[in-house]
Protein backbone atom coordinates (compact mmCIF):
# COMPACT_ATOMS: atom_id res chain seq x y z
CA UNK A 1 0.00 0.00 0.00
CA UNK A 2 1.12 3.54 -0.74
CA UNK A 3 1.68 5.71 2.34
CA UNK A 4 -0.99 8.36 2.83
CA UNK A 5 -1.55 11.60 4.75
CA UNK A 6 -4.60 13.80 5.36
CA UNK A 7 -4.78 17.33 4.01
CA UNK A 8 -7.43 20.05 4.16
CA UNK A 9 -7.87 23.80 4.12
CA UNK A 10 -8.27 25.54 7.46
CA UNK A 11 -11.74 27.08 7.54
CA UNK A 12 -10.64 30.27 9.31
CA UNK A 13 -8.21 31.41 6.59
CA UNK A 14 -8.09 28.83 3.78
CA UNK A 15 -4.46 27.87 4.43
CA UNK A 16 -3.46 24.31 3.46
CA UNK A 17 -2.98 22.13 6.54
CA UNK A 18 -1.95 18.53 7.28
CA UNK A 19 -3.15 16.32 10.13
CA UNK A 20 -0.39 15.50 12.65
CA UNK A 21 0.01 12.52 14.97
CA UNK A 22 -1.15 14.78 17.81
CA UNK A 23 -4.47 15.39 16.01
CA UNK A 24 -3.58 18.99 15.22
CA UNK A 25 -3.57 20.68 11.81
CA UNK A 26 -0.08 21.87 10.82
CA UNK A 27 0.99 24.05 7.90
CA UNK A 28 4.10 21.92 7.23
CA UNK A 29 3.66 18.68 5.28
CA UNK A 30 6.62 17.09 7.08
CA UNK A 31 4.63 17.17 10.33
CA UNK A 32 1.83 15.06 8.83
CA UNK A 33 0.93 11.68 10.30
CA UNK A 34 1.82 9.06 7.68
CA UNK A 35 -0.62 6.13 7.41
CA UNK A 36 1.00 2.94 6.19
CA UNK A 37 -1.93 0.49 6.41
CA UNK A 38 -5.68 0.48 5.73
CA UNK A 39 -6.72 0.80 9.37
CA UNK A 40 -4.59 3.92 9.75
CA UNK A 41 -6.11 5.40 6.57
CA UNK A 42 -9.58 4.75 8.00
CA UNK A 43 -8.48 6.65 11.12
CA UNK A 44 -7.35 9.60 8.99
CA UNK A 45 -10.68 9.65 7.18
CA UNK A 46 -12.58 9.57 10.47
CA UNK A 47 -10.48 12.43 11.89
CA UNK A 48 -11.19 14.43 8.74
CA UNK A 49 -14.95 13.93 9.03
CA UNK A 50 -14.86 15.04 12.67
CA UNK A 51 -12.80 18.16 11.83
CA UNK A 52 -15.25 19.10 9.06
CA UNK A 53 -18.22 18.60 11.41
CA UNK A 54 -16.45 20.81 13.98
CA UNK A 55 -16.01 23.54 11.31
CA UNK A 56 -12.22 23.51 11.60
CA UNK A 57 -11.36 22.49 8.01
CA UNK A 58 -12.87 22.02 4.54
CA UNK A 59 -11.88 20.08 1.42
CA UNK A 60 -10.43 17.12 3.34
CA UNK A 61 -8.46 14.62 1.22
CA UNK A 62 -6.31 11.56 1.79
CA UNK A 63 -3.14 12.03 -0.28
CA UNK A 64 -0.61 9.47 -1.52
CA UNK A 65 2.94 10.27 -0.41
CA UNK A 66 6.46 8.94 -0.42
CA UNK A 67 9.14 9.54 2.16
CA UNK A 68 12.37 10.82 0.65
CA UNK A 69 15.41 11.73 2.71
CA UNK A 70 13.36 12.05 5.87
CA UNK A 71 10.76 14.30 4.23
CA UNK A 72 7.17 13.63 3.20
CA UNK A 73 6.58 14.25 -0.50
CA UNK A 74 3.09 14.10 -2.05
CA UNK A 75 2.98 12.08 -5.26
CA UNK A 76 0.48 14.27 -7.14
CA UNK A 77 1.76 17.57 -8.52
CA UNK A 78 -1.29 19.42 -7.15
CA UNK A 79 -0.44 18.32 -3.63
CA UNK A 80 3.26 19.12 -4.06
CA UNK A 81 2.28 22.66 -5.04
CA UNK A 82 -0.10 22.91 -2.06
CA UNK A 83 2.62 21.64 0.30
CA UNK A 84 5.04 24.33 -0.88
CA UNK A 85 2.68 27.17 -0.08
CA UNK A 86 1.09 29.67 -2.44
CA UNK A 87 2.77 30.14 -5.80
CA UNK A 88 2.13 33.87 -5.43
CA UNK A 89 2.39 36.10 -2.38
CA UNK A 90 -1.22 36.97 -1.58
CA UNK A 91 -1.22 36.49 2.19
CA UNK A 92 0.93 38.46 4.62
CA UNK A 93 3.97 36.30 5.33
CA UNK A 94 3.07 33.67 2.73
CA UNK A 95 5.89 34.53 0.31
CA UNK A 96 8.58 33.04 2.53
CA UNK A 97 6.72 29.84 3.44
CA UNK A 98 8.25 26.87 1.65
CA UNK A 99 8.37 23.22 2.52
CA UNK A 100 11.42 21.01 2.24
CA UNK A 101 9.60 18.98 -0.43
CA UNK A 102 8.75 21.76 -2.87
Amino acid sequence: MTAKILTANRLADGVVVWLTAAGEWAEQVDRALVARHEEAVAGLESAGRIAVADNRVVDVNVVDVEEVGGHVRPLRLRERIRSGGPTIAYLPGAAGRKSATA
